[in-house]
């Protein structure tokens, strides 16, 4: 059975690394890697590839930034072409960006069956562009893979057939455990001068955290004055970049707020695990700081991961700055970390998924 497997942005590729593995491991499945290109960055992708031992992608479809509209439309374009001539049997999608609904709706139209990894997850926030991404997908899929028992339900809500829904666990967890010793040899806590346990570790990158100036400078204020109590660093996205280098008047300074370049994935790991609190906006680091049991301030309002709020390893803080320090400062406070993990986030996930899928596919 030839797979194609669709990756657009950095956290994709997190959840394919695993799937491609298990594919070649068992040889049933012939996974084909398509790299739209929606977010590009040379030097991190590289970096990316490395640390996850992808193989370069069958196909770059290159297809760059642009609106959402242009972007989906550009991938839609081109992806048509590459499963018109490749003939797949199956397209896998993951997680929410774009490339996730573009590819499924091609595979849709084309009448490819779509395996959705991540299916379900929901916010319930239609602002979100990711929320209409899931929704959409999900109506398309013929396999909803899905990581915890509510997304089971938010599919079933919506009419999704029994048949279609797979509880198999949380994919991006089979990257973290199988990539743990690995990051183990990694010496950026040396490199940044950190001592395990003693700093916060913060990203932030959704437009609605860091294109407002006024939500972004209170966000940042409440971190300057976060880092008196203890040393920040913090890898700024390249959108977040831009915003503090155009901010008008400038972004306040402190020496213990240490803005630096993005990190590489096994880098990111053992900053991560060894951090005394995240603050971040993403929904991989709620699940990945909930495994480490790292606590996890997510700066938004809701959540698409909501059995990290559930088991107490997460908290949402808003984009409040007085929240946000108010909550840290309980962290700061207590000597205890939650150690709940939700069921099925054990690392096998993939091999559930090519069960799945061995069963349908003979």
């Amino acid at each position: 059975m030839k797979a194609a497997i669709v990756v657009g942005a950095r956290p994709n590729f997190m959840k394919a690394a695993p799937l491609i593995r298990e594919f070649k491991r068992r040889e049933k499945v012939f996974p084909l890697l398509i790299h739209t290109g929606q977010h590009y960055d040379e030097n991190m992708s590289r970096i990316f590839f490395e640390d996850l031992e992808l193989p370069e992608p069958d196909t770059y479809l290159g297809v760059g930034s642009g609106t959402h509209a242009e972007q989906t439309g550009k991938i839609m374009i081109a992806f048509e072409e590459v499963v018109r001539r490749g003939r797949q049997d199956l397209i896998i999608v993951v997680g929410d960006v774009n490339s996730t609904l573009a590819c499924s709706i091609v595979g849709a139209k084309l009448l490819v069956p779509v395996a959705h990894v991540e299916a379900g997850l929901r916010s319930f926030d239609l602002t979100m562009p990711e929320e209409i991404n899931r929704m959409v997908t999900d109506v398309l899929s013929r396999f909803c893979f899905t990581t915890c028992h509510d997304a089971n339900e938010n599919l079933r809500r919506e009419g999704i057939s029994e048949d279609r829904i797979f509880f198999v666990g949380n994919i991006m967890i089979d990257s973290l455990l199988f990539y743990l010793k690995k990051a183990a040899g990694s010496s950026v806590l040396e490199h940044l001068g950190l001592e395990a346990g003693s700093y916060a570790l913060v990203t932030l990158h959704r437009p609605s955290n860091v294109d407002d100036p006024e939500t972004f400078r209170g966000i940042y204020d409440a971190l300057i004055e976060l880092s008196d109590s203890l040393p920040i660093v913090f890898p700024v996205h390249p959108r977040t970049r831009k915003m503090i280098d155009a901010a008008d008047p400038p972004f306040r300074n402190n020496p213990h707020l240490r803005l630096i370049e993005p990190i590489g994935y096994l880098d990111f790991i053992k900053a991560m695990k060894y951090a005394r609190l995240v603050v971040t906006d993403s929904g991989g680091i709620q699940e990945e700081t909930t495994v480490l049991s790292v606590p996890c301030l997510t700066v938004r309002n809701n959540t698409e991961r909501p059995i990290t709020i559930e088991i107490g390893t997460n908290v949402l803080v808003g984009t409040d700055g007085q929240k946000i320090l108010a909550e840290a400062r309980k962290v700061l406070g207590s000597g205890t970390r939650q150690h709940n993990i939700p069921p099925l986030w054990d690392g096998e996930t993939a091999g559930r998924i090519a069960d799945v899928l061995e069963k349908q596919f003979p």
